[in-house]
C-alpha cells in the first residue's frame, strides 16, 4: 500500500505545479508589463519542472507510464490537484491572489517536506524550495503594490481575494493517504502549515492595506477528483494535440 500511497502523494503534487503552470503560461503575451509576462512564464516554467519530477515520480511508484501518460492520459476526475490552482486567471489581481495563496503554502509545505523520508520526495522539495520562495517574493510584492496603489487597484486586490478565499481551506485537508504517509514521515502534514501561511498571509495583507477575508464556506474535493467547472476546458486544451495524435515523438 506504501508505494500506492507515494505514487497519489507525488501525483496530487504534481498536479497543483502543472494546472498551475497552465494557467500562468496563458498570460504569456498578455501581462501588462513585458517584465511582468516575462516573470509570469518563468514561474510557469519552474511550476512545470517540479510537475515533471513529481509526475514521473508517481510513474515510477505505480510501475506504468510516465510523467507524459499522467498529464495527457487522465480525465478530469483523475485529476487530483487543489481547487484553488484551477481557478480562472480572471484579470491581474485574481492571478496575484491566486499566486500569493499558493505560493505561501508551498513555502511552508516544501520547507518541511526536505525532511521527507522519502529520498525522491525530499530532493524535489529541496530543488523546488529555492524556486518558490522567489515565486512568493515575487506575488507578495505585486499584491502590497496593488493593495496599497490606487483605489482601483486596491479594489480589485480586495475582490481578488474575497472571491478565491473559499478555496483555501483544502489546503489544510488530509485524507487516509496522507494520515499513512505522515505515520511513517514521508508526507507533510499540512494541518501543521496553517499558522505560518496565515502569518505569513496576514502580514502581507497589513502591508498591502487590505483586509482578511471572512470566508468560512470552503470548497473541497480536488484531491478526490471533484473539480470546478473551470477544470475541464482548461484539460481539453492542454491535452489536445496528443489526445489527437496519441503516443507521438517530435
Amino acid at each position: 500500500m506504501t508505494k500506492n500511497s507515494v505514487a497519489i502523494y507525488a501525483q496530487r503534487l504534481g498536479d497543483n505545479g502543472l494546472v498551475l503552470s497552465q494557467r500562468l503560461g496563458a498570460w504569456c503575451g498578455h501581462a501588462p508589463e513585458l517584465e511582468i509576462d516575462l516573470a509570469l512564464a518563468n514561474i510557469g516554467l519552474d511550476l512545470l519542472g517540479q510537475a515533471r519530477n513529481f509526475l514521473s515520480y508517481a510513474a515510477e511508484c505505480y510501475g506504468n507510464g510516465d510523467e507524459d501518460t499522467l498529464a495527457y492520459g487522465r480525465e478530469e476526475r483523475q485529476f487530483s490537484n487543489l481547487l484553488l490552482v484551477e481557478q480562472p486567471n480572471g484579470n491581474f489581481a485574481d492571478t496575484i491572489a491566486r499566486q500569493f495563496l499558493m505560493d505561501a503554502w508551498h513555502v511552508a509545505l516544501y520547507s518541511r517536506l526536505v525532511q521527507s523520508r522519502d529520498a525522491q520526495i525530499a530532493a524535489i522539495a529541496a530543488k523546488s524550495i529555492k524556486e518558490v520562495r522567489y515565486h512568493l517574493r515575487f506575488s507578495r510584492g505585486w499584491l502590497v503594490r496593488l493593495g496599497d496603489g490606487t483605489p482601483e487597484s486596491a479594489q480589485k486586490m480586495q475582490q481578488a481575494l474575497n472571491n478565491i478565499w473559499r478555496f483555501t481551506g483544502e489546503l489544510f485537508e488530509v485524507d487516509a493517504v496522507d494520515l499513512e504517509l505522515i505515520e511513517q514521515g514521508i508526507a507533510v502534514d499540512v494541518r501543521e502549515l496553517k499558522d505560518e501561511w496565515e502569518s505569513t498571509v496576514r502580514g502581507a495583507l497589513a502591508d498591502a492595506c487590505l483586509q482578511l477575508p471572512e470566508e468560512d464556506a470552503f470548497r473541497t474535493g480536488g484531491k478526490q477528483g471533484l473539480h470546478t467547472e473551470h477544470l475541464g476546458p482548461m484539460l481539453a486544451e492542454m491535452q489536445y494535440l496528443q489526445r489527437i495524435y496519441p503516443a507521438q515523438q517530435w
